[in-house]
């Protein structure tokens, strides 16, 4: 997974795997930069590439309503947008069930660690509905990865991560949806 460079075989395969006619137009270079710039961050490739050149969302998933605009957030998003902070690195590294009884953290430091993973160092890709969010990590150590953040807790996407056998970073993550219309694989 390359997060600074996009591959013409990604493009070419993310071009392919969202219907022209239910695609919304690139936003171009200029209005990227400039969301960049506000953001004091740089978008990890192919999805840098893919919202200036390809398209800025889709009602076709992934996920499964729609893959939003850059920078738009679910329409049942229930948390505070003025708080999220892209430039913020993203806290996680692996998997994390915060509904497990294993933490003994007080619950007031558990519930602000939560809403750093939902306000930090990430955009949101959209919805499969029931509060499970996909998020592109942009800024920490899992920059390019995607995580599905939901109630019970947060997870990346990946086969390095054993949760499915589909590869790392937003082209993986948009092929395995193409492939199987689901995030993890079916038995």
């Amino acid at each position: 997974m390359d997060v600074d460079q996009a591959g013409p075989a990604e493009l070419d395969a993310l071009r392919a795997a969202f219907d022209v006619d239910l695609r919304e137009p690139p936003l171009g270079w200029d209005a990227v930069r400039a969301f960049e710039t506000e953001h004091t961050i740089v978008l990890p490739e192919p999805y840098r590439t893919f919202v200036a050149e390809i398209c800025d969302g889709s009602v076709q998933g992934p996920p499964t309503y729609g893959l939003l605009p850059l920078a738009k957030t679910p329409g049942d998003w229930g948390h505070d947008l003025d708080q999220r902070v892209l430039a913020r690195p993203f806290p996680l590294t692996e998997a994390w069930a915060w509904e497990s009884q294993d933490d003994p953290r007080p619950a007031e430091e558990i519930e602000a660690a939560i809403e750093q993973v939902y306000d930090h160092g990430t955009i949101v890709l959209g919805t499969d509905g029931c509060g499970m969010y996909w998020h592109l990590v942009v800024t920490g150590p899992h920059r390019g990865h995607v995580w599905n953040i939901c109630g019970e807790g947060a997870q990346p996407f990946g086969a390095e991560f054993g949760f499915t056998t589909g590869h790392s970073g937003f082209a993986g993550w948009v092929e395995h949806w193409d492939v199987s219309k689901w995030w993890w694989d079916a038995e």
